[in-house]
């Protein structure tokens, strides 16, 4: 069950697809990716909390390697991170908050 104030965002696919534009507009074509067309955005979650905004953790993977991405309030940053610090980041994440 949620807890007021917070609302979990996942399956919120018009959310998801404006940060994942917005994340692509931040990588550079031909250092970050040649081609978009087998592009993907994983989310590892996605939730709002009245007050604050957006937490968010994703990943897009391009055909040169995966970039992963955070939104905190109304902010969206690339991270320097890989896989299993966002797998393990998630996980924590949704023990607190899932």
């Amino acid at each position: 069950m949620e807890q007021p104030g917070k609302h979990n965002e996942i399956d919120n696919r018009p959310l998801k697809e404006t940060l994942a534009d917005t994340a692509l507009s931040l990588l550079s074509q031909g250092e970050d990716y040649t081609d978009l067309a087998d592009t993907s955005c994983e989310f590892g979650y996605l939730f709002g909390f009245d007050g604050h905004g957006l937490e968010a953790l994703f990943k897009i993977t391009t055909d040169r390697g995966e970039h992963y991405f955070t939104a905190q309030g109304q902010s969206l940053k690339h991270l320097n991170i890989d896989d299993v610090a966002f797998q393990e980041i998630s996980r924590k994440f949704l023990e607190l908050h899932g």
